[in-house]
């Protein structure tokens, strides 16, 4: 189905502009092909010589690994919820300064936010308070002039978001997407940019936390050439480029960074079942005089040398349950490591590593670190989703109390078990939930130089914590 005259020589449609447009590919909602349609458009750009600069909305860790690798370059996420407008003002500005085009995936629907009654965290807010324009994706199946009427809706919403065009997906032939196009231009909305027909896309590898982490087996070469091949063959890259605007504000520039004390080794876990990690919070780390140094619960035996601390992120520990189980010599390294006043943050998947087992939805029960006086165990659906709000009530690796920090928890694990009170360990965070009324819990747990937590804490909403963590890291023997 070709919508467009999208023959193109070179790199003449190229914008010429004193800084990096950019264009967000939004959606009406979840489930729409927005990531699809964003990850074959930066590729196509990126095989048309154009030096790509990816972001995401929102807190998600799996769509910014795709999005690495059709641009080519690290992916980082904007999130007004969590890090503040400001810092993510300045996050777009260093990191889209090089690049000749910035293209933003949303999160799920333009306007879902935080919250049900602002805009807070949302899409709407990165375009509305960035000055950035929008590409939205709807939905085609079953509906034509109708698709008028949605993109009405969304288009005076909130005349602070600029929607600049439309992308279809699941159109069911030329003709529906002409009719769809005559029914925008006559209600003077904006135009189409593109219709992607049904069943154009390869179908992207998933499990129980959403798309599978991006590699070479779950977007294969293959793949990735079909996504690109589709929006080469059907959305208009001369309007989408013509569409596309700097942002429409004065960005901040670059925060200077501090005066670098010695530099400490810091372990962060990586590999197939550990690598959820917030890029600008490793580089958070790197800036305050870190050096981080990879290792591999799967596959090494013994940890670095010299480390100062250790960093487990979240992933799929329970995918690799068996191996890391078998991998005796490794658990009994960090056991080793803490004994010895080694320091220790862990999120998430390292929480259910450190704790004494994970046992699976099939009920085999493997053994794990043992650190976490509990265990863990899948469920059948998921047990958590959402912002968090975390006040430190005690002491720890992460700040002092009374400190606040934001951050995201997404799982499908519980612990058997409450570990607090045995052994030492101690909570240290309150936890209110964004948009759940009044619901609280305590977590955080924390013993000796270790502080273990469900959440995905980002360090840009507070900045003073990763100066308490790399300052209690310098005082680890």
């Amino acid at each position: 189905m070709k919508t467009a005259n999208n023959t193109h020589s070179g790199n003449t449609c190229r914008p010429v502009t004193g800084k990096c447009p950019a264009i967000i590919i939004a959606a009406t909602g979840s489930g729409t092909g927005k990531t699809s349609i964003t990850i074959g458009l930066v590729s196509w750009l990126r095989q048309r010589g154009y030096k790509v600069q990816t972001f995401k909305v929102g807190p998600d860790f799996l769509d910014p690994t795709y999005l690495a690798r059709a641009s080519g370059r690290p992916c980082y996420n904007l999130d007004g919820w969590m890090c503040g407008m400001n810092y993510a003002a300045r996050l777009f500005a260093e990191k889209s300064g090089d690049a000749d085009i910035a293209v933003i995936e949303g999160a799920m629907g333009l306007f879902d936010s935080a919250g049900p009654e602002t805009e807070e965290g949302s899409t709407a807010e990165i375009a509305a308070r960035l000055g950035i324009p929008v590409l939205l994706v709807v939905n085609a199946h079953g509906a034509s002039r109708s698709i008028a009427a949605t993109v009405k809706g969304f288009a005076e919403f909130d005349r602070k978001v600029h929607i600049a065009g439309v992308i279809l997906n699941h159109a069911g032939s030329t003709r529906h997407a002409a009719m769809i196009r005559k029914a925008l231009s006559a209600s003077g909305l904006p135009p189409l940019a593109g219709a992607i027909p049904r069943n154009a896309f390869p179908s992207l590898p998933s499990r129980h936390l959403g798309l599978v982490t991006a590699n070479t087996d779950n977007l294969s070469p293959k793949n990735l050439t079909k996504l690109t091949a589709a929006c080469r063959q059907h959305l208009d890259l001369n309007m989408i480029l013509k569409l596309a605007r700097p942002a429409g504000i004065a960005l901040p520039k670059p925060a200077d960074s501090p005066a670098v004390q010695r530099v400490l080794r810091v372990g962060i876990a990586w590999d197939d079942a550990f690598h959820f990690y917030y890029p600008d919070n490793l580089a958070a780390l790197e800036k305050a005089g870190c050096k981080l140094v990879k290792f591999s619960p799967l596959k090494d035996h013994c940890l670095p040398a010299d480390l100062s601390a250790l960093y487990f992120g979240g992933g799929y520990p329970e995918e690799f349950a068996g191996t890391l189980s078998k991998n005796v010599r490794m658990r009994q390294a960090i056991k080793d490591f803490a004994a010895t006043g080694g320091s220790i943050y862990a999120e998430c998947g390292g929480l259910m590593y450190l704790s004494r087992s994970i046992r699976i939805n099939g009920g085999a029960s493997f053994p794990m670190v043992g650190l976490l006086p509990c265990g863990t165990h899948m469920l059948p659906k998921r047990r958590m989703l959402g912002y968090v709000q975390i006040r430190i009530s005690r002491d720890c690796l992460l700040g002092r109390r009374g400190m606040g920090v934001r951050g995201h928890e997404f799982h499908y694990s519980d612990m058997t078990g409450k570990p607090a009170g045995s052994g030492g360990w101690k909570t240290a965070y309150g936890l209110s939930y964004c948009g759940r009324g009044n619901g609280k819990k305590v977590e955080g747990y924390s013993r000796d130089n270790i502080l273990i937590s469900n959440v995905h804490a980002h360090f840009a909403s507070n900045p003073a914590c990763v100066n308490h963590l790399v300052s209690k890291w310098r005082k680890t023997p």
